[in-house]
């Protein structure tokens, strides 16, 4: 009787979350904000899915400082999503990222990294995740540093209800009236809204904040959480604007409105 070969079991796709410095802290040692155990799992892939080569070799060049790596740093597969995934997102469905999950098939644990924070949460990675579902791989979220709970955590505003909206549009009408809209759902169901800009328009963004918002809404801007530049400011509007400050343009800033 002719045997047939029982398919290898599935591997693992691990999202593994980055320290929040973008690679440009080195001298801080990554197990201030990932757990050993995050490091540990990091170090024993040898296939990975990153938003950047260069980064995520990097980032796991730091990793090997404090657990060595079980696979040279030269020997390892990894493949970046296409750019105009982690360009304009991936969150919408439309990216099968069945293809770069071939290894995870094939029985080989795979680590999914962004270039800073957890990926798929605010950054690239969703279609991986979704994809892994799709092909029955398991799923395993490690321990790190999420930007958008840390601080939501430290802005004092309603943590029971709250919804991240991305980025609000650069044109100044628009988003004027994106603003507004946030504003009035904030203040009608004291849901917290969270968005996000990128350094380079971080104080555009609060300028226009300061003029649309009504004067008793709560704003909280957040920048460089775990690292040695946090800043954590959470105000009112009228607050803001009896001692005006800039925003952080070295980082990316997330800005919290509500009640």
């Amino acid at each position: 009787m002719k045997h047939t070969p029982m398919p290898s079991a599935k591997g693992v796709l691990y999202l593994v979350p980055a320290p929040l410095d973008f690679g440009c802290d080195e001298t801080r040692e990554l197990q201030a904000t990932l757990p050993l155990g995050t490091l540990e799992v990091a170090a024993k892939l040898e296939h990975w899915v990153c938003e950047n080569a260069k980064s995520a070799r990097a980032y796991l060049k730091r990793v090997d400082a404090v657990v060595p790596l079980q696979h040279t740093l030269q020997s390892l597969s990894i493949v970046e999503l296409p750019r105009n995934v982690h360009k304009k997102g991936d969150h919408d469905g439309t990216f099968d990222a069945s293809a770069l999950l071939q290894p995870a098939m094939q029985g080989h644990d795979m680590g999914l990294l962004s270039e800073a924070g957890m990926p798929a949460v605010a950054d690239p990675g969703s279609s991986v995740v979704r994809s892994a579902h799709a092909l029955g791989i398991t799923v395993v979220p490690l321990v790190g540093p999420v930007s958008l709970l840390l601080a939501l955590a430290a802005s004092g505003l309603n943590g029971q209800n709250f919804a991240f909206v991305g980025y609000l549009p650069q044109e100044p009408d628009d988003r004027a009236k994106r603003i507004r809209e946030l504003e009035s759902l904030a203040q009608r169901s004291c849901q917290t809204q969270l968005f996000i800009e990128t350094p380079y328009r971080n104080q555009a963004l609060l300028q226009a904040l300061l003029q649309t918002l009504h004067g008793n809404t709560r704003l909280c801007l957040s920048s460089g959480l775990t690292l040695t530049r946090a800043s954590v400011i959470s105000q009112t509007v009228s607050q803001w604007k009896k001692q005006p400050m800039t925003a952080d343009n070295a980082t990316p800033c997330l800005f919290l409105i509500g009640r």
